[in-house]
């Protein structure tokens, strides 16, 4: 089999389940309010046919909508908290992620964000990861993060 029929497969039997379990009232969404004010127009994650979707998080203080200072580094270092802390606050953990996708303002910042990034996995069992420049964030941010995980 080709690697393209595999991981089409993978991708039909995930959104198969995904589907089914939406259609069998499975759907959670959790606001924990341990990261942000819970008040926002989105839920912090949402549990879907054994899918964990994470929405994007800043490198904002908790329970605050004021960055972290310090720049990309004390940012970065923020919004990996704030992942850890939200997972972690709902029955999770780093361990659940599968992919992240990460938005740089400046994306000549990457290798200060991968440097902090990498700190929060065991080495080797990195999540999937998409990374990319993008041109304004909410509140400003330096760095947005958002990740899909398996319950």
């Amino acid at each position: 089999m080709t690697r393209n029929f595999i991981t089409c497969l993978i991708f039909f039997f995930s959104f198969t389940t995904l589907v089914s379990g939406a259609h069998h009232g499975t759907i959670k969404h959790l606001n924990s309010g341990a990261v942000l004010p819970t008040n926002l127009p989105f839920s912090e994650i949402v549990i879907a046919g054994g899918m964990i979707f994470l929405s994007g998080q800043i490198g904002n203080i908790p329970k605050t909508l004021d960055l972290a200072p310090g720049g990309i580094e004390g940012q970065s270092r923020q919004v990996m908290e704030n992942i850890k802390l939200s997972l972690e606050t709902n029955g999770f953990s780093l361990k659940n992620l599968i992919k992240c996708t990460v938005m740089l303002e400046d994306i000549s910042q990457w290798s200060t964000f991968n440097n902090i990034y990498k700190s929060y996995f065991e080495a080797g069992k990195f999540p999937a990861r998409t990374s990319l420049g993008v041109d304004g964030l909410a509140l400003g941010a330096l760095v947005e993060v958002e990740c899909i995980g398996m319950s």
